[in-house]
């Protein structure tokens, strides 16, 4: 496989409860739909409990998100390092909140975490 197009992706569901409705197969496919470069992944599926955790002890915000990046590159050469965690239950209330399908939603998250990943953010225009 050429390096540019090589993945590495880890996969955890903490809470399983998606883990049917999101097959490795299916997530390696949208991970690769949004990425640029070789990248070495691990997409983490978590409870509110564990979300809320993560966003207070790395973000100082005391609620649990849909999804966050903690991305470890270091420079643009560099191979794309990252764990993208997703929290199951804000994916599926916003999910039910906005009437669209929880895979739908789910693909449109994990392309976010993975953009995110390699750099692009909600501040710089490009």
């Amino acid at each position: 496989m050429p390096a540019k197009n090589k993945l590495a992706l880890s996969v955890q569901f903490a809470d399983d409860r998606l883990a049917a409705d999101l097959p490795r197969p299916l997530l390696r496919r949208w991970v690769r739909a949004a990425l640029l470069g070789p990248a070495e992944l691990t997409l983490r599926f978590v409870d509110e409990s564990e979300g809320r955790t993560l966003n207070r002890d790395y973000r100082d915000k005391d609620y649990a998100t849909n999804v966050l990046t903690f991305a470890y590159r270091e420079t643009d050469e560099d191979v794309v390092q990252a764990d993208i965690v997703l929290c199951v239950d804000v994916l599926m209330r916003e999910a039910h909140e906005r009437q669209i399908p929880l895979v739908q939603h789910a693909a449109h998250l994990v392309v976010h975490g993975v953009l995110h990943a390699q750099g692009y953010d909600h501040e710089a225009e490009d």
